[in-house]
């Protein structure tokens, strides 16, 4: 697999993730669906500081994650789409916890 290096911007800091080419658009799109849930947690108001609003985020999407996986028990739905999924969140949480320690 070929690797190239994806520039995202999550809250307004920009970020360099490395993924597979064929990848790229996944993690363009899971960094823009990361930084909107981010912005919703700190426009409520109820969580404040970037970590905090990071670790919520991440807790919010691998809830959904969870209830995607219980449904799945139930439906045709593959592992392997989960697992593309978990690597795009992961992927995208990787490049955030790279410029930012916890």
């Amino acid at each position: 697999m070929n690797q190239q290096t994806v520039n995202i911007r999550i809250l307004d800091k920009e970020y360099q993730v490395s993924c597979p080419t064929e990848e790229r658009d996944a993690l363009l799109q899971s960094a823009r669906a990361l930084d909107e849930r981010m912005r919703s947690i700190r426009n409520s108001g109820s969580v404040i500081g970037l970590e905090r609003i990071a670790v919520m985020a991440a807790l919010n999407l691998t809830y959904d994650l969870s209830k995607l996986e219980s449904q799945a028990a139930g439906n045709s739905l593959s592992d392997e789409a989960f697992q593309r999924l978990d690597h795009k969140l992961s992927a995208a949480l990787e490049g955030f916890e790279q410029t930012t320690s916890f």
